[in-house]
Order: structure tokens, then sequence, then C-alpha cells
């Protein structure tokens, strides 16, 4: 399936024009769809000042959380990535923090995910271990791992994901990512396989890569409770 091209296409919604994968299958795992619109007629005030709207104080709709709000709520545009869309849209002042984050996310962390690390990989109880290099793919949907042998994890299929750390550093400092747990369906099957890495190498640029997959997991967790 990894190997499966995918194409995009420009659509127009209410809220913007947007690049989005021809086939929904094929959507990142960090997508959100877009939300439904508080109907007009209900929402005679904004919904954050209680303003009431009139034919000077015009209405607009937050396009991440589809809440109505007067223009000095809701004045901000903010790149939204998650929803695709080709340039910043209309947001409330709450979700254009909470989108600011994850902009960041996409410039700096998903830098790092692709470019990759390398890892001690432990496939379930095995007493065998190989060394191998783990980046996220271009589609945002798998985990290649690249050693003497290559296999891979499709993020919607991870069941958990632990961060491992090294301890308190000295000094009293944060502790520094040692490593991941992680816990999977394999393609085809139902049972759960357990996947463990420890940083190799350079530790420096493995532990850069866990704490940018620590951030991406967080937004995994949100796109699946929507």
């Amino acid at each position: 399936m990894s190997s499966v091209p995918d194409g995009k296409k420009l659509v127009r919604s209410p809220s913007g024009l947007r690049m989005v994968p021809e086939n929904g299958a094929f959507n990142s795992p960090f997508s959100m769809d877009e939300p439904q619109w508080v109907p007009d007629k209900e929402c005679p005030r904004c919904m954050q000042c209680d303003t009431k709207f009139d034919f000077i104080r015009r209405k607009h709709h937050c396009r991440r959380c589809g809440r109505c709000f007067c223009d000095k709520c809701c004045s901000k545009k903010v790149a939204l990535p998650r929803m695709c869309f080709v340039d910043p849209v209309r947001q409330c002042s709450e979700c254009s923090l909470v989108s600011q984050k994850e902009v960041e996310f996409y410039d700096k962390q998903l830098k790092v995910l692709l470019g990759g690390g390398t890892f001690v990989v432990t496939l379930g109880t095995s007493d065998k271990s190989e060394t191998m290099t783990c980046r996220l793919s271009n589609n945002h949907r798998y985990l290649f791992l690249d050693g003497e042998s290559h296999f891979e994890v499709e993020l919607s299929r991870i069941s958990s994901m632990q961060i491992l750390t090294d301890g308190t550093s000295p000094g009293g400092g944060t502790s520094r990512a040692s490593g991941m747990l992680l816990h999977y369906k394999p393609m085809g099957s139902q049972d759960v396989q357990q996947l463990q890495m420890e940083v190799a190498e350079d530790k420096k640029v493995a532990s850069l890569w866990l704490a940018a997959m620590h951030k991406a997991a967080k937004l995994l967790h949100e796109a699946r409770d929507q």
C-alpha cells in the first residue's frame, strides 16, 4: 500500500481552497475534517463576547471549530495544514493559538521525522536486534525501518506509543529520550506486535527524532478523538 502514489486535487470548500488526496483513504493520519458550521440562524450573538449581530456587526465562522463570532473575536488568519488549506484561514482566538503550535510541528518537527534517525530495533520478544534507520514516509502514513532488512509500520495501526528516557540528566535537567516502545497491528493481522527502538550512533539526532515523534503522537491522538 505504501508504494501507491498519492495523487492530490485542489478543491474549494466554504472555508477556502484545499489540496487534498484524490483518494480519501490516503489522508495523512494527522489530518482533520472540516467542521460543520453552526447555522447562521442559531447564532444571533458572538459565541465569545456575546455581541449581537446586526447589519454592521457581521458574523464569521472559525474554520477550525465552526463556531460563530464577530470580526473582533475571529479576525486572525492562520495556516491550518491539518485541514490541507492552501492559504491561512480565519480562526477564533482559541483555535488560532492551537493552529500556530501545529504550524511549528509542520515546519520543524515534521522535517526531523522525514529525515530519520538511527536505532537498535527489537521486534517482539526476540533476543535479536538490528541497527536500522527509521523515518516517516513522505505521505506521513508509515514509519519506514531500513537496515539489512526493511519493514513498515502504518501509523493508523499503532495502538500505543511510549517514549523511553535515560533518566534525569546531571544538574537536574530534563531527561533525554533514549528510545521508543510501540504496539501495533501488522497489515492483515489483528494480533498486536511489539517494537522497541533504542538510540544508536548519533544520539543527538535520534533523540530529536524521538522528541518530534512524541509531538506527532499527540496529534495522532487528537485526530482519532474527533
